[in-house]
Parts: structure tokens; sequence; C-alpha cells
């Protein structure tokens, strides 16, 4: 007499499994060759016009794609020009250059070559439409702010285990004071950025971060 396990066995042998397919894989793929023409493409539209003069129409019709291409990206022109601006960006603003001095002049040179460029020109108009619209200011939280303070609060905590930072520091106000002038002289356009301006602003974090048995420029 078959065994009712020797059924059961022969059962699960007959009956094809059905393929698992990842969630992600459902649905068009997306095109990245519209991705890099349309990014270029605002980047442009900033650099000549400014915010205002970015529209999905414009863009649409620069690249040669129709509007629900873009639509289906980017539900709206704030979310098209924070993707822009992040995608020019990158994540990683400080380098790891095994000094904290070298790691902080990295990421504030990475600012001021963003804030001359496509961050500076947007900004004022991202801004308005954040306060305005609270998933665009989650959106620009998340995708353009944290991973870049996540890299530098990286480069302080490296700078602790070397020793050259203060193991009690407030590590989210000294990253406000390190990138805070940047938004600031943007926003209000009282003074102006130069590489003369970001070494003083590191020069002055440093002072806030040296332990204080720290020899000046001994350990930084």
């Amino acid at each position: 007499m078959t065994s009712t396990k020797t059924l059961h066995s022969k059962r699960l042998l007959q009956t094809p499994r059905r393929p698992t397919v990842p969630s992600r894989g459902i649905g068009r793929p997306r095109d990245t060759r519209i991705d890099t023409e349309v990014i270029a493409a605002v980047l442009n539209v900033l650099k000549t016009g400014g915010y205002r003069a970015v529209t999905i129409d414009g863009i649409a019709r620069h690249v040669g794609r129709a509007r629900s291409s873009l639509y289906r990206r980017w539900p709206s022109k704030r979310h098209l020009v924070a993707y822009a601006v992040v995608s020019e960006l990158g994540e990683n603003p400080a380098a790891d250059t095994g000094r904290i001095r070298g790691d902080l002049e990295a990421a504030v040179g990475t600012l001021l070559r963003a804030f001359r460029g496509p961050l500076g020109l947007a900004l004022p108009g991202l801004v308005a439409d954040m306060a305005q619209d609270a998933a665009l200011a989650r959106t620009i939280r998340r995708r353009v702010l944290a991973p870049r303070r996540r890299s530098m609060l990286e480069a302080i905590e490296r700078a602790r285990v070397r020793g050259e930072a203060r193991a009690d520091l407030d590590v989210e106000l000294v990253l406000d004071m390190l990138t805070g002038p940047f938004y600031f002289r943007t926003l209000f356009g009282h003074a102006s950025m130069s590489i003369r301006t970001t070494k003083d602003i590191v020069e002055c974090v440093l002072r806030v971060i040296r332990p204080d048995d720290a020899v000046r420029g001994d350990l930084i």
C-alpha cells in the first residue's frame, strides 16, 4: 500500500512550482536614457534661466519626449528639479582623506561648486515650494540633505576615532555650522562665497571640534 507521505511527494513532483518574481521586476523598466537627457536639460535651463524657467512642457519639448513620459517619473516641476539637483550633487561630499581638515575641505569644496551651479540657482524656488508642499520638503530632506549630512557625520566619527575631535560634540550643530553659510548667503544674497570663505568655515569648525588638549596644527 502506498503511504500518504509517498502520495504527497508524487503530487509535489507532478505540480510545477510557480516562479517567484521580485516586485521590482514588475512593470516597464525605467529608461535611464530619458533620465540622462532630462537631467541635462533641466540643469541647462537652470543655468540659463533659473528655477522659474523650468517647466515640464519645456523640458519635454527640449528632449523630444512626450509629457506623459516625464510625468510618470516626476509628478511635478518641483520633483523634477529636486531629482536633477540630487543627481548632479552626488551623495558623498566628505572624502576620506585620512585627516579631518582634508575631509571637511572636500565637503565644503563640493558645496561651493554646487551652490555656484544648479543648487544655487534652484534653491530659492525650491525653498518657497517646500513651504507649501510637505511631501516635497520630505523628499528634499531625505534625498538632498540626509545623504550628505550622513557623509559629513561619518567624517567626524572618523576624526573621533583618530583623536582629532571631541567626544562630547553636538554633531548636528557642527554640521549646521559647516553648511549653514552656503544656504544663508545663497538665499539672502548679502555676501558671496569663495574658496577663501570655505577655508575660513573649515577653520572655525575645527576650532569647535578640536579636543581641549590638542595643539593647534598638530592633530588637525
